[in-house]
């Protein structure tokens, strides 16, 4: 199902603004220097004392250079590293300073996820910089063109492979094409298509069967189709109701196999697939099986996701805002690191499993309260501890489910 996007004719009146905003936002992401720039700004910090809390307050964490997030381990005497070391180099990778060190990051995981195996790979990110996702004059539409552009960027360093940046359909293609002023082929062995394509000699512009097809669930009726000498496919700004049509393809290519024996590779590539799994189950979007079936077996090989919460105190400022981020570079574990407001992440703790967003912000909330910027949980009382987060702190995706895989978790 084709996303709405505003009609030709006011896409030709907003050309020349949008093309400023664009180029302004490209410059912001590609000079961003901070990890800052992946994370909303800090408007409260915290102090180690809550008797002494003012707006801004301060946490105060020791700064130091973090090295480059290159999953690159330190060699052996024998002049490789062994799969413990290049494990252990990846868990103590730092988040990314620049957007050019994120690519290079996630291409360096997805290859290591590659060479292990996996043929369903989730990359997720912010698209842009925090400052510049807040902008008022900055829409869905934007935030699109800049994964379109991130992905065809990832593509180049596989495209010996083959590789296919992939959107729902040709409508929405054909429109990114146009603004992008992009050919099928960008670059050499990186070409850009959708999911859905017509037949040979199909011109129609509306396909109304499309629309009834995906409404109803039932599949994409045969319009699904891979593309030749392709090993990867990058698939960029699904909805859920698109997502069966991955599936789709999926089931299509599993059994191909390259000179060296391998399957093809399909990226979920900024596709927020925490959100989509939440609308499954609802009206007109696959059920809730669709994930213990499909999504459940997609690896997060590179995965930094920020989140803000608010929590109120007895003395003042009386709200507290903190913020952190979930990091993964494969083959490391997850990280929850907590924002001190200096410009630097606090690494919390670090698991194998990926913790659920309520376990996340509990791991955050009892690290601010070692810090003593707010009270431990003896002081605060069972009671009103428990109401604070409520019998369940999961959603249903995240629960234990006997048909699913573990691979989105781990």
């Amino acid at each position: 199902m084709a996303t709405s996007y505003p009609a030709a004719n006011s896409r030709t009146q907003t050309n020349n603004r949008r093309s400023i905003t664009a180029t302004a936002m490209l410059s912001i992401a590609l000079s961003a220097t901070s990890i800052h720039g992946f994370a909303p700004p800090s408007t409260t910090t915290i102090s180690a004392n809550p008797s002494q809390l003012t707006t801004p307050a301060t946490l105060t964490s020791p700064r130091h250079h973090t090295p480059l997030c290159m999953n690159i381990p330190t060699p052996t005497i024998d002049g490789g590293a062994t799969p413990e070391e290049v494990k252990s180099a990846a868990d103590a990778a730092p988040p990314p300073s620049s957007f050019f060190e994120l690519q290079r990051a996630s291409v360096s995981a997805a290859q290591m996820a590659i060479d292990d195996g996996f043929t369903l790979l989730e990359v997720e990110f912010p698209p842009l910089p925090a400052n510049v996702l807040e902008m008022d004059d900055v829409s869905a539409y934007d935030v699109a063109k800049a994964n379109v552009n991130l992905a065809l960027d990832f593509a180049k360093s596989f495209s010996e492979k083959g590789v296919a940046v992939m959107l729902p359909d040709e409508s929405e293609l054909n429109i990114m094409k146009e603004d992008l002023e992009m050919e099928e082929n960008p670059y050499p062995g990186v070409q850009i298509t959708s999911l859905r394509r017509a037949e040979e000699g199909d011109d129609r512009i509306f396909k109304p069967e499309n629309v009834l097809i995906g409404l109803l669930g039932r599949g994409s009726g045969g319009t699904v189709k891979p593309s030749e000498n392709t090993n990867m496919y990058i698939i960029v700004v699904a909805s859920a109701q698109e997502l069966p049509d991955v599936e789709e393809l999926y089931e299509q290519i599993k059994d191909q196999k390259d000179e060296n024996g391998k399957s093809p590779v399909i990226v979920f590539y900024n596709l927020k697939l925490d959100i989509l799994r939440g609308d499954l189950g609802a009206p007109a979007f696959p059920g809730k099986d669709f994930q213990d079936r499909f999504l459940s077996r997609v690896k997060p090989v590179y995965y930094l996701r920020t989140r803000q919460y608010s929590r109120s105190v007895s003395q003042p400022p009386f709200i507290v805002n903190f913020q952190g981020c979930i990091f993964r570079s494969y083959p490391g574990h997850y990280q929850t690191l907590l924002d001190t407001g200096t410009g630097r992440y606090r690494k919390v703790v670090g698991s194998d499993v990926r913790p659920a967003l309520g376990e996340f912000k509990e791991q955050l909330t009892d690290a601010l309260r070692e810090e003593g910027a707010i009270a431990k949980k003896e002081d605060e009382g069972a009671l009103f501890g428990f109401l604070r987060t409520g019998y369940k702190t999961t959603t249903w995706w995240e629960d234990e489910r006997e048909d699913a895989s573990n691979d989105w978790r781990t």
